[in-house]
C-alpha cells in the first residue's frame, strides 16, 4: 500500500518532471516541492493557524499555568476554555505530523532512488526514463554541497526571524498593557524567558539545519544530500509565505 499509494506516484510525479525540455534534476526537486506543499496547504493551514494563534496565547496559558500549578484538573479545564475561546485546535499539528510523516519518509527515498541515474523497474508504462541532468545553475547534485547546506541554514534562519520577531513584538505590546496590573511583574518575568528562549531557537535551528544537510543526512543518504538540501530550502520558504499569507489576510494581524 506504501509503494502504491506513497512511494510511486512521487516518484514518477518528479521524473515526469524530469522529462520537461530544459528542466534539470534541481529545478524539477523545486518545482515538485511546491506542487507538493500545494497540495498538502489545505492539511497544513490548519496547523498554521493553531501555530500562530497559540503563539499569540502563549502569555495567557503562562500566566493559568502559573496560577493553578497546584490543581491540575483546573488548569487544564482552564486551557481548554482559552482554546475554544481563542479557536485553537491544539491537536491538530499532531494529526498533520501524523499525515505527512509516510509523506516526508518517501520523500526522502524518492530523492535517494532518483540520483545518480533514474529506475526504470519503477517507472509508470507512460513515463518515459529521461536524460537526467543531475546539477541546479551548475552545482553538481551528486553528493552535498556547501553552497546549498549554508542557504539551507539562511532561509531557516530568515523563516525563523520574521516568525520570532512578529510574535516578539506581540508580546511586548501585551506586556506594556499589563504594566499596570498587578500580575505585571511575573507576565514581565515569563515573557522576558520567552524571548530568551525564541532568541536561542532563532539561532540554534539553522545551524542544525546546516548541521543535518551537511553532515547528519549525507551519513546515511549520501546520493541525496543536496537534493534534499534543495527540498528543506523550498519547503521552508513555502512556510514563511504560508505564514505571512495567513497572517496578513485570514488572520489580519
Amino acid at each position: 500500500m506504501y509503494n502504491t499509494f506513497i512511494f510511486l506516484p512521487l516518484y514518477n510525479g518528479l521524473v515526469a518532471l524530469m522529462n520537461i525540455p530544459g528542466i534539470d534534476v534541481g529545478l524539477a526537486v523545486i518545482l515538485f516541492t511546491a506542487i507538493v506543499r500545494l497540495i498538502l496547504y489545505p492539511l497544513s493551514k490548519s496547523a498554521l493557524f493553531t501555530q500562530v494563534r497559540m503563539k499569540d496565547a502563549e502569555p495567557e496559558l503562562n500566566k493559568i499555568k502559573a496560577q493553578y500549578a497546584d490543581n491540575r484538573q483546573v488548569q487544564a479545564q482552564k486551557m481548554m476554555e482559552l482554546y475554544k475561546e481563542k479557536k485553537i485546535k491544539p491537536f491538530s499539528g499532531v494529526l498533520l505530523l501524523i499525515i505527512q510523516l509516510p509523506i516526508l519518509l518517501a520523500l526522502i527515498s524518492v530523492f535517494y532512488k532518483v540520483v545518480p541515474t533514474v529506475q526504470p523497474e519503477l517507472l509508470y508504462s507512460f513515463i518515459h526514463v529521461p536524460v537526467a541532468h543531475i546539477s541546479l545553475f551548475g552545482i553538481n547534485l551528486i553528493g552535498k554541497s556547501l553552497v546549498l547546506s549554508l542557504l539551507t541554514g539562511v532561509i531557516q534562519f530568515l523563516q525563523l526571524h520574521y516568525s520570532l520577531a512578529s510574535h516578539q513584538i506581540r508580546l511586548a505590546d501585551k506586556k506594556n498593557k499589563q504594566n499596570g496590573n498587578a500580575g505585571a511583574k511575573t507576565a514581565g518575568s515569563t515573557t522576558d524567558m520567552m524571548t530568551s528562549m525564541n532568541t536561542n531557537m532563532k539561532y540554534f535551528m539553522p545551524i542544525l539545519a546546516f548541521a543535518s544537510v551537511y553532515w547528519i543526512i549525507p551519513a546515511r543518504y549520501p546520493q541525496a544530500a543536496s537534493i534534499i538540501a534543495i527540498y528543506w530550502s523550498v519547503s521552508t520558504l513555502f512556510t514563511l509565505c504560508q505564514e505571512l499569507y495567513i497572517r496578513k489576510r485570514l488572520l489580519k494581524i
